[in-house]
């Protein structure tokens, strides 16, 4: 009897072997649908094109600000600028009214303003057996072919650095869809404050990428979403073939991300995660990459290091060492079941 499938992204088992139902004949496909991979390369000569498609399904509130952002994040990873957006918005029946429409195409706009993004094209409708707003959006960018990078050239010996710190998304999707429950248990301006995290330190990694690629070498990048670091470093190293081996005391916990998954009992390594940008980078181009992205003014850590395949994925606490965790889910899907 099969087993109906969590919420969240699809088991990476069955992912890698649905994919291969369907693996591109074309040529000019430079990348392709594969594990762990942000994002399509489609090579259009001097030029290669990056496509990227994402839904928001987690979050309402601003959920146009996240479709624009998490979709031109993964078009940062490969080394590209996102260029050109495409939404498709899906509103439920007998709940949406002209407010709510414009409400999202202004989100929409103020992203793509923000990032000097253009809207080029989409779909809107009203559909039925929705209980929520739904936006896909489409991000498309564009490198040079020898700026390109993936999540697949992480070599034995580099550092992982990470921006920022982890679940900045989730700390402020939980507070905007689960206001009402905190509002008892914390301060407003505590909850204004998380709630701003979509902004302030921000759910992009445009610009960390761009700063972090300026700066020196890089193997690979990776946009860790759903799922979490935890799901992102799993992603990186099947994509890369390599092992991991990260130190639990270096990966950066925000103290409000910390006080709302004590709340709510959530593993902060398994909540969704944009905002925070993996970089493998070979330990001596490192500390240039750091210097460059803590002189704009974004946080940047060491928080392990890229071991040969066969050594496998650990965490290191103190002394002790356990594989890195996996999740199923994501852990903020607990709050929507």
């Amino acid at each position: 009897m099969n087993t109906p499938l969590p919420v969240g992204k699809l088991p990476l088992a069955l992912l890698s072997r649905l994919f291969g139902l369907v693996a591109p004949t074309d040529p000019r496909v430079i990348v392709g649908p594969a594990i762990g991979q942000d994002a399509a390369v489609l090579d259009f000569g001097d030029r290669y094109l990056v496509a990227k498609t994402d839904p928001i399904t987690f979050a309402t509130d601003a959920i146009g600000w996240y479709a624009v952002q998490v979709n031109a994040n993964d078009i940062a990873c490969m080394g590209a600028m996102p260029r050109w957006f495409l939404a498709t918005l899906l509103l439920p029946e007998g709940r949406t009214e002209a407010p709510l429409a414009e409400a999202i195409f202004t989100q929409i706009g103020q992203a793509c303003r923000a990032l000097g993004v253009s809207l080029v094209g989409g779909h809107s409708e009203v559909t039925y057996g929705l209980d929520r707003p739904i936006v896909v959006g489409t991000m498309l960018g564009e490198v040079a072919p020898d700026r390109l990078v993936t999540a697949a050239g992480a070599q034995p010996g580099d550092v992982l650095i990470l921006t920022k710190g982890i679940a900045v998304e989730a700390t402020a999707i939980i507070a905007r869809e689960r206001g009402e429950a905190l509002a008892g248990r914390f301060p407003p301006e505590f909850l204004d404050h998380c709630r701003n995290f979509l902004y302030q330190p921000g759910i992009s990694v445009v610009r960390d990428a761009q700063v972090a690629l300026h700066a020196g070498r890089i193997h690979a990048m990776h946009d860790p979403t759903e799922g979490g670091l935890a799901t992102g470093l799993h992603e990186l190293a099947l994509a890369s073939g390599v092992g991991l081996e990260i130190d639990a005391e270096q990966v950066p916990v925000l103290p409000e991300t910390a006080a709302l998954c004590a709340e709510f009992g959530l593993d902060p390594a398994g909540l969704i995660a944009s905002g925070a940008l993996l970089i493998a980078a070979p330990a001596e181009e490192a500390p240039a990459i750091l210097a460059a992205l803590h002189q704009a003014g974004i946080a940047a850590h060491i928080i392990g290091r890229v071991l040969p395949a066969e050594a496998g994925l650990w965490l290191r606490e103190g002394p002790e060492r356990r594989p890195l965790p996996t999740f199923e889910r994501d852990e903020i899907a607990r709050l929507f079941a």
